[in-house]
């Protein structure tokens, strides 16, 4: 499987529009072999934007994924878009994944669960998504979570239960934080034994750093690639029946609880 990381900026003096047809383009030139493109965390409108997210709100039919699925399309492989700012209601917003086949069909989507709040308006401004599921792909079955779920194990947890074997993370993580970063995508895949594909988001927008180094750890914990800090596309192999094959060889999975809350009701003896 061929997975192209595309490492993202969002300038303050680009306006979303152009900013989509710029990716457009830059899209069309990746290598014809891959199999998964993947974009960051809101690249269209820019994390920090804060107040844009009203006006760049969409549906999931709106601009951002129709120009990715026409470009799935011509292209014949599957898009992950990153996230948008997904206007479920009138006034009511999410930070929402979305994953498209070759075929131009949403095969998932994932609403981001833990909304960041630390010097950040993303939980005053949207809401909190609900729902986790995996999706059947030829490569095996994929999920997503999104930036700050990293630092979250329960959720991850419940993923791995869900059969998940590859996760997506869209990311717009700060450079202050960077080790942070690299420290929790490599905890995830150790701790779950699956394929973290993480897409930072680069550059610098309303005065904020992002921290770029979009990477893919394997199951083992091992770095397959990583990117610099430079807005890039960087492309890597990976093997996904090494999921299995490690598993197989570690089991640690099996012998996790399935509630360690009951450790803390049960009567200490001596």
């Amino acid at each position: 499987m061929k997975i192209a990381l595309a490492q993202l900026a969002s300038p303050d003096s680009e306006t979303p529009a152009h900013r989509l047809e710029r990716v457009r383009e830059l899209l069309g030139q990746v290598d014809s072999e891959v199999d998964l493109i993947v974009l960051p965390e809101l690249w269209r409108v820019g994390y920090n934007h804060f107040d844009d997210y009203a006006t760049a709100a969409e549906t999931l039919d709106g601009p951002t994924i129709q120009t990715l699925k026409a470009l799935a399309v011509e292209r014949q492989c599957y898009i992950h878009a990153g996230t948008i700012v997904e206007q479920i209601e009138q006034s009511r917003l999410r930070n929402t994944a979305v994953l498209i086949g070759p075929d131009a069909q949403i095969c998932h989507h994932y609403s981001k669960v833990h909304v960041f709040g630390y010097d950040s308006l993303e939980a005053k401004l949207l809401q909190p998504g609900t729902q986790i599921h995996t999706t059947k792909t030829p490569f095996g079955p994929i999920a997503a979570t999104t930036c700050y779920d990293l630092r979250f194990p329960g959720l991850w947890t419940e993923l791995v239960t869900a059969g998940a074997k590859l996760v997506i993370v869209p990311a717009a993580w700060p450079a202050a934080r960077r080790e942070h970063w690299q420290l929790l995508t490599s905890a995830r895949a150790v701790d779950n034994q699956v394929f973290v594909i993480a897409c930072n988001a680069t550059g610098t927008h309303s005065g904020v750093e992002l921290g770029g180094h979009s990477r893919i750890i394997d199951p083992w914990g091992q770095v397959v690639v990583e990117a610099d800090d430079r807005e890039d596309i960087i492309i890597a192999d990976i093997d996904p029946a090494l999921v299995d094959r490690t598993r197989a060889e570690f089991p640690v999975l099996k012998d996790r609880l399935d509630d360690y809350s009951i450790l803390n009701r049960r009567k200490v003896t001596s």
